[in-house]
């Protein structure tokens, strides 16, 4: 009896060691890693000039198939709709406004009539350094634009928590501006030699923007098109293949099913212009907007416009087996502050103390499980213009409704959303209590704005000796 207890306690107890050694087997296997972040970020490259939202001529094979692959986001905006705004919500998950950026980053001059700072403050809440701190590689190749090579003395990107970059658009004082051609290139060269540890690249493509460099390899592929669209065409696909190389290497390195990719736009098609040539000091001469021809499918307005045209932008989300494949969304209401908040919750992060995101996480969307938005998105732009598209200086989205708004011009326009995707239907005489309470939102969320940018985000050229 004595040995048949011995035999029982003993097998009891290796079963009992079995089992834990199975539940920690299981919770290694279990317990997520953190995936690797790439947020692909083209130029001026419009919600039409892609081949699945109907491109009438542009051809964007490795795209469409990313789409094929992953998630095509049909209701996604940025929140401003042109470049240093725009790419400010990303970097911070804060309105650019909040950030005084309210345009581009060119002279002192400019800034100063615009209320602007000279540079994105590098203290500012970064996305960048949040990764970094969380045990991420992080690198940025392509458009700078958080300040311009009119100025000498702004900061550089490892100062906003980059580990290494390749960019253009920077001051310049900097070392070198990197040539448009080599920003994939460098991604997949930092992919390889970083493999085996998270990393976080910000790609931000040059195309489509001026002044547009097109290859003679992509020209030779459109040449029945008249020369606008052929030169157009050819800056797409650059573009498009350079998405393809990343897409390839990251499956050649075994790291596809650990690994979100993200390709949006910063702003809506440039307008087409009569220069032929143009010069950029950052980038060097080339082709002008003369060849901006781009598309924005049936949405009215382009950049600079607040219409759907100039902020609705592609989005599409590839991550196997996590991104369901070939998916279309049109339901998530989606904006460029959300993608901080998203990225720290897939890094298994917590936002810092203290930090209040303008945006929310869209994870669920991305796993295609929908998202119910519970933030309002708001909008500033330029000064009053009394143009057809540009008129907008402000705007809200909130629910199905999302209001125009310009105090200087008094003149205000309300689309129902769900209904009218396009903005074709200003229904604000059918809804005047809509509009007044979309207004007063609007200016209440004016009132906890900076007046003034930071002090020490200025250049000395604002006081030369």
């Amino acid at each position: 009896m004595v040995e048949k207890l011995m035999w029982l306690r003993t097998g009891l107890r290796s079963n009992v060691w079995c089992l834990l050694g199975l539940v920690v087997a299981i919770g290694a296997v279990a317990k997520p890693e953190k995936p690797n972040l790439i947020f692909i970020f083209a130029d001026d490259w419009g919600y039409g000039d892609l081949g699945i939202h109907g491109s009438t001529f542009c051809k964007t094979p490795r795209l469409d198939r990313m789409a094929s692959e992953g998630i095509d986001f049909q209701n996604f905006t940025v929140n401003h709709p042109v470049c240093s705004p725009s790419r400010t919500a990303v970097m911070t998950g804060q309105f650019p406004a909040r950030h005084s950026v309210h345009q581009h980053f060119a002279s002192t001059e400019h800034h100063v009539r615009a209320g602007m700072p000279d540079w994105l403050d590098p203290k500012a809440p970064m996305l960048p350094r949040m990764l970094k701190e969380a045990g991420y590689a992080t690198a940025h190749f392509g458009k700078w634009h958080l300040c311009n090579d009119h100025i000498p003395d702004g900061p550089m990107p490892p100062e906003y928590g980059y580990d290494e970059f390749g960019a253009f658009n920077l001051p310049n004082e900097a070392p070198e501006q990197m040539p448009t051609v080599a920003t994939c290139p460098r991604a997949v060269d930092f992919i390889k030699r970083h493999k085996d540890q998270p990393f976080f690249i910000n790609l931000w493509l040059h195309e489509t923007h001026t002044p547009h460099y097109p290859l003679e390899k992509y020209l030779s592929q459109f040449e029945s098109l008249d020369e606008q669209k052929q030169v157009y065409a050819a800056v797409v696909a650059e573009g498009d293949a350079g998405v393809g190389l990343v897409l390839d290497t990251l499956k050649e390195l075994g790291l596809d099913e650990n690994t979100l990719v993200v390709f949006s736009s910063d702003n809506g098609p440039e307008w087409t212009g009569s220069k032929k040539q143009t010069d950029d000091t950052s980038t060097g001469p080339g082709l002008g907007s003369y060849y901006s021809v781009g598309e924005k499918g049936e949405l009215k307005g382009q950049k600079r416009s607040l219409y759907a045209g100039g902020i609705r932008v592609p989005f599409i989300a590839r991550w196997p087996g996590v991104v369901p494949v070939g998916k279309t969304d049109r339901d998530s209401v989606l904006t460029a502050v959300d993608l901080l908040p998203t990225f720290m919750e897939l890094a298994g992060e917590k936002l810092p103390n203290g930090y209040e995101p303008d945006g929310q996480s869209m994870v669920s969307a991305l796993k295609g499980k929908g998202f119910e938005r519970s933030k309002p998105i708001f909008w500033e732009w330029a000064p009053a213009r009394n143009h057809p598209e540009v008129w907008p200086h402000q705007g809200i989205c909130e629910g199905k409704w999302k209001l125009l708004y310009n105090e200087k011009l008094g003149k205000a326009e309300l689309y129902n959303l769900e209904e009218d995707w396009a903005e074709a239907s200003d229904v604000s005489k059918e809804h005047p209590e809509t509009v007044e309470k979309l207004t007063l939102q609007i200016k209440a969320w004016k009132k906890t704005l900076p007046t003034e940018p930071p002090a020490d985000c200025v250049s000395r050229l604002r006081n030369p000796k």
